[in-house]
């Protein structure tokens, strides 16, 4: 038995080298200042967009995608809704117009809102074909939700775990199935014929991706699926207890080690630590976005014991949330993990550090842009990491030995 964990460590640690992720969430931030509105979200008219704006701003942002697949980078998008933070509304969409116009890095949704969607088979369906089409190079990420969007899809907060992992199996049964057509019934879906065309290129179906802020239960499933598990914009000790708790659960199930974890900070790197830094602070527009106290955390989205451990939790800078994150100084974002700046040998020393404080992580996420920075700056950072900054953190893995020590 030890040498067979042996055997599979050294198999982890040769192939699961770091990747790491372009994102943006395609902002629209030709709005009023933030201080004349009470929020971005969920209820700010939408005569504020301006659709020949829009229309450049998507174009860009699915250019800069390309330039990414071209340096080297794989490519990760999103979607919200009634918010301007993201213009990406169906990003299934977009990962359809990547999956044909790049050919050279991974293509990741992160995700599918399974949630607030009313068919988990079209979901099934739509990434499939993405998949073929890309020529198997889909990553099919899920999610749960943010609280402010149960708001703009309408549907029941105390629900939407349950409707999250029932729509992830789902999919994968469908993906699975090949030869033929089973029956589900459930509370929230019944099918009487599920047999999906087209199957996906990757067999036995392309990885999944689920992500979380707080839910460790979420977390404890994701590993026992055997799914990449993601977190974005957490200080580090938060997301060492979500990390530590995916691989105690995957070591529970007989696996040796860690994998199968992402983390996202904001991330701006530059010649000069001067410009760096204001690239950082352009970036932080989307830890200031707005929205009104009622759509925060509607009723039963959260339980009552995480949403004391949250209050408790407040008075402790290191574990703070995203959102509380707004009124702390760039300095000490940056110390909590949340951000990265500075020239690429700072940013390579603060990844490597953020990387041993969290016990190891196979998949830096990185939102290289977002507010109102602007093309050139977007594709000087992107384009700096991956020549100076990409080639000395590739050999970061997801097992770190002290992540083990517990056994």
């Amino acid at each position: 038995m030890i040498a067979c964990h042996i055997i599979a460590l050294l198999t982890l640690i040769e192939e699961n080298n770091m990747q790491a992720w372009y994102f943006t969430e395609m902002p629209y931030p030709h709005l009023p200042p933030f201080d004349e509105v009470s929020t971005i979200r969920v209820s700010l008219p939408s005569r504020h967009f301006d659709p020949k704006i829009g229309a450049d701003l998507y174009n860009r942002y699915l250019d800069e995608h390309m330039i990414a697949d071209d340096l080297g980078l794989n490519m990760m998008v999103n979607e919200h809704h009634q918010t301007a933070t993201c213009l990406d509304v169906c990003a299934p969409l977009s990962l359809a117009i990547l999956a044909r116009q790049t050919s050279k890095g991974r293509i990741c949704i992160l995700g599918n809102p399974i949630a607030n969607r009313g068919d988990p088979i079209r979901i099934a369906e739509e990434m499939a074909m993405i998949d073929c089409i890309s020529r198997g190079r889909l990553n099919a990420g899920f999610v749960r939700g943010v609280p402010y969007e149960v708001f703009a899809a309408n549907t029941n907060p105390t629900t939407t775990n349950e409707r999250l992992w029932e729509g992830v199996d789902l999919c994968v049964k469908a993906w699975t199935s090949h030869d033929e057509p089973f029956n589900f019934e459930s509370d929230f879906t019944r099918r009487r014929t599920v047999n999906i065309w087209p199957r996906p290129y990757q067999t036995p179906h392309p990885p999944v991706w689920v992500t979380g802020s707080s839910d460790v239960e979420a977390v404890r499933k994701a590993a026992m699926r055997g799914f990449v598990f993601a977190t974005f914009l957490q200080p580090y000790t938060q997301v060492r207890k979500l990390f530590d708790a995916y691989r105690e659960s995957y070591r529970a199930n007989g696996q040796p080690g860690g994998g199968g974890l992402a983390f996202m900070p904001l991330l701006y790197v530059a010649d000069n630590e001067r410009d760096a830094e204001d690239g950082a602070r352009e970036l932080t527009w989307y830890l200031k976005a707005k929205v009104e106290p009622q759509y925060r955390n509607p009723p039963g989205y959260v339980p009552v014991a995480s949403n004391v451990a949250a209050l408790r939790a407040g008075a402790n800078p290191r574990a703070r949330t995203a959102d509380s994150l707004r009124s702390v100084s760039l300095e000490e974002q940056r110390e909590l993990g949340v951000v990265m700046y500075g020239t690429p040998d700072q940013v390579v020393a603060q990844i490597k550090r953020n990387h041993e404080r969290v016990g190891g992580f196979d998949h830096l996420l990185m939102m290289m842009q977002a507010g109102f920075l602007d093309h050139r700056r977007t594709v000087a950072n992107m384009s700096l990491f991956a020549k100076e900054v990409y080639p000395q953190i590739r050999d970061l893995n997801g097992f770190q030995p002290g992540a083990m020590a517990a056994e």
